[in-house]
């Protein structure tokens, strides 16, 4: 007789594998669990280098058939209907396999909509221009133009955070610049994105188009990427993964967001309730593993006791557990091993001289949420990003010394200051050596228009949907010699 566990995974329906428009069942299974409970969430054939040579295959001949940019809006419009009308099945989804809790993914369908509603407008907007040819002497019998064309294959490596609205984002774009995409979902995660593959090919996406492969990173994420037939890759990840792509890819485009260590700024004339309010929700929303969540905030010496009251309040209220419960606020991280890390680096700073002043407990994959301040500088939690719900603390005398250390780490995506004080908030924006400066809000900010991305170790290019699709163009020049 099976065991229980046995017996759950033998009654659920594996998940086929979308290989150059074609569904296909792969052994062996990947069982996707929920990392609280450990409760199946579903399961998923395992991919191989094989697969993704056949994908890259199709995917070029599919680029040499037609796709007009009429028919690419169509079917981007039609798949953000369908999923609007998934939405809850995409939330539960979301809640069972990853480490967001059920409200917070109930937030992720309606924006993957948004952006494939979206990229289907920008597709339309794709221009050139007229080039001045006569500007130069003896050119004053040519004429041209510049318009853009499809890069070709895009290689999308998608991280577990934010499994749909990431997987979105990558395909979107690619999709209305007309390319063809092979996106490599994280094991952790894949669920979503194979809802999503399949309500974009039911919208009559061609096949070829799309392929989502879900295998290993040495054999599928390293074959798709260092195939010459692949001219992009776009990854969000981790530095030492990001890394090691690319040093792998060879001459290719690189999009990369890599995460970071974002600062907020709480100046003497700040809003104190506003900031304790906004600042525990960036930094604890998904378990605090979100690239742009709050890890330090730089308080003036003036208002820091005050300001300290009113957050570790708004921490206190905070309810911890599984990811299904309506009323959960932090679930558990991703797996245990993270958590563990998580436990290893606050040790270490207290070990140094760190002050644990809510949290610092782990339960299993469950750490609660955690506030610290005396954080040495150059500690781990300091220095490196936590991914992790994890905030330190730091007394600031002046903007300018906040500055400097907001600045003194090795990333740059996010930073954010309160200040009611304009000129402060410019000074700010000038010198803060960030990709985006958030002004009275938390870093934990994005809007799917702008252009997101940072500096330093937080990546290379630009995400957001125009600032991606030209990304993922190339530029082609006419020249007519009348």
């Amino acid at each position: 007789m099976l065991a229980p566990e046995a017996d759950a995974v033998a009654s659920v329906q594996p998940l086929e594998l979308l290989i150059g428009g074609q569904w296909v069942f792969r052994l062996p299974q990947i069982e996707v669990r929920n990392p609280f409970d450990g409760s199946l969430a579903g399961v998923v054939g395992s991919g191989t280098a094989q697969d993704v040579h056949d994908a890259i295959g199709r995917a070029v001949a599919a680029l040499s058939v037609d796709f007009p940019t009429h028919a690419r809006y169509t079917v981007l419009q039609k798949a953000a209907a369908r999923i609007e009308a998934q939405a809850e099945e995409y939330a539960r989804d979301i809640a069972a396999e990853g480490s967001k809790t059920i409200r917070e993914a109930r937030r992720e369908p309606p924006r993957a909509a948004n952006i494939l509603r979206l990229s289907a407008e920008e597709g339309r907007r794709i221009a050139g221009e007229t080039l001045p040819f006569d500007s130069r002497a003896g050119s004053e019998n040519r004429v041209g133009y510049y318009f853009r064309v499809p890069a070709g294959v895009v290689a999308a490596i998608a991280p577990f955070n934010d499994p749909l609205a990431v997987a979105a984002h990558k395909a979107g774009p690619a999709l209305a610049a007309g390319n063809a995409v092979i996106l490599k979902p994280s094991l952790a995660t894949p669920l979503s994105a194979l809802r999503l593959a399949r309500d974009l090919t039911e919208a009559g996406l061609p096949g070829g188009r799309l392929s989502v492969i879900v295998g290993p990173d040495r054999e599928v994420g390293e074959t798709l990427v260092t195939d010459p037939r692949v001219r992009v890759v776009s990854f969000t990840g981790g530095v030492v993964n990001g890394e090691r792509i690319a040093r792998a890819v060879g001459v290719k485009k690189l999009l990369m967001e890599l995460g970071s260590n974002s600062p907020v700024i709480v100046l003497a004339d700040a809003d104190l309730d506003r900031a304790a309010t906004s600042i525990c929700s960036g930094a604890f929303a998904q378990a605090g593993q979100n690239c742009i969540g709050v890890q330090r905030v730089l308080i003036h010496r003036d208002v820091y006791a005050g300001f300290v009251q009113k957050f570790l309040s708004s921490v206190a209220a905070l309810k911890a557990g599984s990811s299904r419960d309506e009323t959960t606020d932090v679930c558990s991280m991703i797996n245990e091993q993270q958590a563990a890390r998580i436990e290893d680096w606050v040790a270490e700073a207290v070990r140094q001289g760190a002050r644990v002043l809510a949290g610092g407990r782990r339960r299993g994959p469950l750490f609660e949420p955690t506030v610290l301040d005396r954080v040495p500088f150059g500690v781990r939690v300091d220095r490196e990003e936590v991914y992790g719900p994890v905030v330190s603390l730091y007394t600031v005398d002046s903007l300018e010394q906040a500055i400097e250390v907001a600045n003194g780490v090795p990333y740059g995506l996010h930073a954010a200051i309160f200040t009611e004080n304009l000129r402060d908030a410019f000074t700010a924006i000038r010198r803060l050596e960030f990709g985006g400066v958030m002004v009275n809000d938390s870093t934990d900010y994005r809007l799917d228009v702008m252009p997101f991305g940072g500096a330093k170790m937080s990546g290379i290019s630009r995400e957001g949907i125009r600032f991606a699709l030209e990304e993922m163009t190339e530029t082609r020049v006419v020249c007519l010699n009348l």
